[in-house]
C-alpha cells in the first residue's frame, strides 16, 4: 500500500477527488466510534480528574483523525508545501491562532501544518452546525464551542443580546483552562473575495477588514492563560481555490507562514465592549498586524509570479 498510493497521483483529478472524499468519510466514521464512546463515559462520570483524562483521550483521537487525513494529501497528490515559522512551537501551551480566510481548503491546510506541533485547534462554530450528521456530535464531544450569532440589527433592537454572546464566549473558554488548547479564529469573519473587499472599502489589497471583537472577547475570557497569538498567513500562488481543488489535487503550491506574536499585557483581560479607549487601541493593534500580513502576501505572490 505504501508504494502503491503515490502512483495514484497520476489518476484523473476527478477520480482522485472522489477517492480522497471517500477515504476521509471512512476515516471519520472509524475514529468517531471510539470518540463517541469516550465522550459518553466522560458525560456520565462527574469526576473532574476523570473528565480531564477523557478530554486528553478525545484530543488524541481527533489528532489521529487529522493525521490520517493529512497523510492522504501527501500520498495522493503532489503538492509543494512551503511552510515557515514552525520553530519553537509547543504542544503544552495555549495559543490564539488567527488566519486570513481564502477558501474552504484553509482549515484542512492549517490543520495539516500545525497538527502535533501545538494543541488541537478548536473553532467557534455556529449553533446550527451541531445538526451536521456525525461531525456535529463529534464537535460537541470535543468541546468545540457552539455560538448563536446575532445580527447587528438584532443587537441594536435588543442590546442585551450582545452580552449573551460575550457570556457564551466566557463559558466556552472556561473549558479551555485545564487542558492546553489552540483557539482558532478567522479574523475577517468570511472568505475573501474582490467583491467583498470593494464593498467593505478595505484598505488592504489581499485581505478584508479584520473584526477585532471576537479576538478581544476570547483574550478577555482566557485572561492570562494565553500569551501568544499565532498569526498564520495562507497564500495560494495559483489563485483562490475551492475545497474541491484540494481534494482533487489541483493545487500545486501552498505557502503557509506562521508568526508567533507575544500579546501585549495591556490587551490581556481588557473590557472590549465597555472600554472605548481599550477598544480603539486593540483595533489599531489588529489593523497593524493585518497591514503587515497584507504586505507579506504581496511579497509571496510577487516572488511566485516572478
Amino acid at each position: 500500500m505504501q508504494y502503491f498510493l503515490p502512483m495514484l497521483s497520476f489518476l484523473p483529478h476527478a477520480l482522485r477527488g472522489v477517492l480522497v472524499s471517500l477515504l476521509i468519510g471512512i476515516n471519520t466514521l472509524f475514529w468517531c466510534t471510539p470518540l463517541f464512546a469516550i465522550a459518553f463515559l466522560k458525560a456520565i462520570v462527574p469526576l473532574r480528574a476523570w473528565r480531564e483524562l477523557c478530554t486528553r483521550v478525545l484530543i488524541a483521537i481527533a489528532t489521529a483523525w487529522v493525521s490520517v487525513n493529512s497523510a492522504m494529501f501527501e500520498v495522493l497528490h503532489r503538492i509543494h508545501w512551503v511552510v515557515r515559522g514552525l520553530e519553537g512551537l509547543a504542544r503544552d501551551d495555549w495559543y490564539l491562532v488567527t488566519c486570513n480566510h481564502q477558501s474552504w481548503a484553509d482549515i484542512p491546510v492549517v490543520q495539516k501544518v500545525l497538527n502535533r506541533r501545538i494543541p488541537m485547534l478548536k473553532f467557534f462554530l455556529k449553533q446550527e452546525l451541531i445538526r451536521v450528521p456525525v461531525l456535529g456530535l463529534a464537535w460537541w464531544a470535543l468541546d468545540f464551542p457552539f455560538m448563536k450569532r446575532y445580527s447587528r440589527e438584532e443587537v441594536r433592537a435588543n442590546p442585551e443580546l450582545g452580552g449573551v454572546d460575550l457570556e457564551r464566549t466566557r463559558r466556552a473558554c472556561e473549558k479551555f483552562r485545564t487542558t492546553p488548547v489552540s483557539v482558532f479564529n478567522f479574523v475577517e469573519g468570511t472568505r475573501f473575495s474582490e467583491a467583498k473587499r470593494a464593498r467593505q472599502e478595505s484598505p488592504y489589497t489581499h485581505l478584508l477588514k479584520p473584526r477585532a471583537g471576537g479576538t478581544a472577547f476570547v483574550l478577555g475570557a482566557l485572561g492570562d492563560q494565553v500569551r501568544t497569538i499565532l498569526d498564520v498567513t495562507l497564500v495560494y500562488p495559483q489563485g483562490q481555490p475551492g475545497a474541491w481543488d484540494l481534494l482533487a489535487g489541483h493545487l500545486h503550491t501552498i505557502v503557509v507562514e506562521v508568526r508567533p506574536i507575544p500579546i501585549p499585557e495591556q490587551f490581556l483581560g481588557g473590557d472590549y465592549a465597555g472600554d472605548a479607549a481599550f477598544r480603539e487601541a486593540f483595533q489599531s493593534w489588529i489593523s497593524e498586524l493585518w497591514r503587515e500580513k497584507d504586505e507579506r502576501i504581496a511579497k509571496v505572490l510577487a516572488t511566485s509570479r516572478g
